[in-house]
């Protein structure tokens, strides 16, 4: 007996939620996603602080604020806080962006009132007990001679010191260095918390199931309550300066290693772009976003370079980069680079109908399970209010993917690649320096690791 085989019919349009919007009374502007299914709720605070907001002699108290921030509040101890959030299965912690304290929750539905009550204890009131301080700040330090040892962070350390003026804070690692950690006190971390985190201007993201739940009563409970009467506004975004000589080629000298790392970017768009960001999500498809795209048909699959190296478009609040990052064998360094360089620069004369079509359907027709569970929701949505993006931007930002052409993405790579690179070397120079040199791809610096 033969069974037909069934047709296959297009996905179903598809579209990002919309969420039920509140300004609270304290300035919180809060973001409700009712999910049906999604049983475990997940919240997101975004305050935005700024890294540029951080004291040049103390750069990286930014990061260490948000990581004791569940370390203990002015009613718990360290050791009560945790077993709170252990006793109902709560996920609690907070981290630092570019532009904001970013806090998560998750929680199973039943007990959201009582972890959002943590969460704002947390925000509001944390201890920041002096031996946390000192522990947070050791382990940073050692995070930083870690980071150094490992070749794709110090390619991208050395990145952003190239690319960015000296003066720009985004030329500096986001968590600082270690002068700057290593000076970091008590009374700084208190100090910064109290100017510049607060309820005003803040946005909650809550997402999950609410079926038994008044979300907004809930949150105007707990955070609501939240009150900075003197919270300072958080400066409004600028774009970072490009270096004079952001264009050269930087050799991070490393004896001995078996692998060069090549991070190589340029300028790139914000997601405020006027030829849309659809384009550039799909030009970091099909330049360098899968094991198909141009980047590893040429350097993995065709000469064996590579387990892979990727390209993407990275956007900030204002501005961004284009960047493409990953490892080769010591000994085809030279050729590599050539071959990568090139690859690069052919970009800017066109695409075809097929790499745009797979672009658009690998991105579109994954969006839906990109976006199933309420973590990924709320996410996106925090992601979103940071940027000052409609809240329906992800919806039309993939109907606007759908009508791209190979002429848009033309259009779109050619506004911001322009042949000139910022590329950094990472590996054993005495291999390859003066190979790298006889490429002619402008001035070539040596740096030790």
């Amino acid at each position: 007996m033969t069974t037909a085989r069934p047709d296959i019919a297009p996905a179903e349009p598809w579209a990002f939620p919309i969420p039920r919007e509140t300004l609270l009374d304290n300035g919180i502007r809060l973001l409700t996603y009712d999910i049906p299914g999604q049983y475990v709720v997940s919240v997101r605070v975004a305050v935005p602080t700024p890294l540029t907001a951080e004291p040049r002699q103390l750069e990286g108290i930014a990061t260490i604020m948000a990581r004791l921030l569940d370390e203990g509040t002015a009613r718990h101890t360290p050791e009560e806080f945790a077993e709170l959030l252990e006793r109902k299965g709560i996920g609690l912690g907070a981290g630092m962006t570019e532009s904001a304290v970013i806090a998560e929750l998750d929680v199973a539905a039943r007990h959201l009132g009582d972890a959002l009550d943590l969460l704002r204890q947390m925000l509001a009131e944390p201890a920041f007990p002096e031996a946390e301080v000192r522990r947070a700040v050791a382990t940073r330090k050692a995070e930083i001679e870690q980071e150094r040892a490992s070749a794709p962070h110090r390619a991208g350390r050395e990145f952003v010191a190239t690319f960015y003026d000296s003066a720009e804070r985004a030329s500096r690692p986001t968590g600082g260095r270690v002068d700057t950690v290593a000076a970091i006190t008590r009374d700084d971390v208190v100090a910064f918390h109290a100017a510049h985190i607060g309820p005003r201007g803040s946005t909650v993201v809550v997402a999950g199931d609410f079926t038994g739940l008044d979300v907004p009563a809930l949150v105007e409970e707990t955070l609501g309550a939240w009150s900075v009467p003197d919270q300072a506004p958080a400066a409004a975004p600028v774009r970072a300066r490009r270096a004079v000589d952001a264009a050269r080629v930087v050799a991070v000298d490393r004896p001995g290693s078996v692998q060069s790392e090549f991070a190589i970017g340029w300028s790139g768009p914000d997601r405020h772009t006027d030829l849309g960001w659809a384009a550039y999500q799909v030009l970091s498809f099909v330049i360098g976003g899968s094991p198909t795209a141009r980047v590893d048909a040429v350097l993995r699959e065709d000469k064996g370079y590579t387990y892979g190296i990727r390209s993407a478009f990275r956007p900030r609040r204002v501005g961004g980069t284009f960047v493409t990052s990953g490892s080769v064998r010591t000994e085809v360094t030279v050729d590599a680079l050539r071959l990568l360089l090139d690859i690069l620069d052919r970009t800017r004369e066109g695409f075809t109908v097929e790499e745009v079509r797979d672009g658009v359907d690998f991105i579109s027709k994954t969006a839906p399970g990109r976006y199933a569970t309420a973590d990924a929701v709320a996410g996106e949505a925090a992601t979103l209010a940071l940027d000052g993006l409609p809240l329906d931007f992800t919806t039309t930002n993939l109907q606007r993917m759908a009508e791209l052409t190979p002429e848009d993405l033309h259009a779109a790579v050619n506004a911001v690649v322009t042949g000139e690179w910022t590329v950094v070397v990472v590996g054993d120079a005495t291999a390859w320096l003066d190979g790298i040199r006889d490429l002619d791809r402008g001035e070539v610096t040596v740096v030790p690791n």
